[in-house]
């Protein structure tokens, strides 16, 4: 019996997994031509998440276009940020050029690999990102855990550093062109959209 038990969680783990993994269907053509948009801002007082103060850096405006998401849930960083999005823009929002590529997420990075480039390399680099999402509250919180790929999204809020007890510390990179360890945004979500 308990065998059988044991076989019906699993069933439901792999269809929530099958669930939650679907693509939204988009036909080909750019989808976000915007430019995400990274604003100076005077400086605001911290802000109190949990254990974490959040020090603002910049405000952050983005529409792009969701390749991947993921969900993280154990440890502080899942805490702070339980999901992260690799976003494409611009040119890397089109299903015709997506469709060369091959993108995973694991361990806060994400990676791509591509039969052919359909756009230069450096195009891949500036208008695709991974970032960290800390939701500005519940609702938020949802639809972040919410998201599929293909998903439109519009965000808004701040790049931020977090810093926790202990020196534990955590900077959003400022930059869309750069790569590699410390290049993805950590970015506070004050409001979303998704469609």
């Amino acid at each position: 019996m308990k065998y059988l038990w044991l076989l019906i969680i699993l069933f439901f783990i792999a269809a929530y997994h099958t669930w939650s993994d679907r693509t939204i269907s988009r036909p080909p053509g750019v989808l976000v031509a915007a430019e995400p948009v990274q604003g100076t801002i005077a400086d605001l007082p911290e802000i109190k998440k949990k254990e974490f103060s959040l020090k603002p850096l910049a405000s952050f405006d983005i529409k792009a276009r969701v390749i991947l998401s993921k969900r993280y849930y154990f440890g502080r960083v899942a805490d702070l940020a339980p999901v992260d999005l690799a976003l494409g823009w611009g040119p890397m929002s089109d299903q015709k050029n997506l469709e060369d590529f091959k993108f995973s997420q694991g361990d806060r990075f994400y990676f791509w690999s591509a039969k052919s480039f359909p756009v230069p390399r450096e195009v891949v680099e500036s208008h695709t990102a991974n970032m960290h999402m800390i939701p500005g509250n519940v609702q938020i919180e949802k639809l972040l855990k919410g998201l599929r790929r293909g998903h439109v999204i519009h965000l808004q809020g701040y790049l931020v550093e977090a810093r926790a007890p202990g020196g534990w510390r955590w900077r959003s990179s400022l930059s869309r062109t750069d790569t590699g360890r410390g290049a993805c945004e950590l970015v506070l979500v004050e409001s979303l959209e998704a469609y």
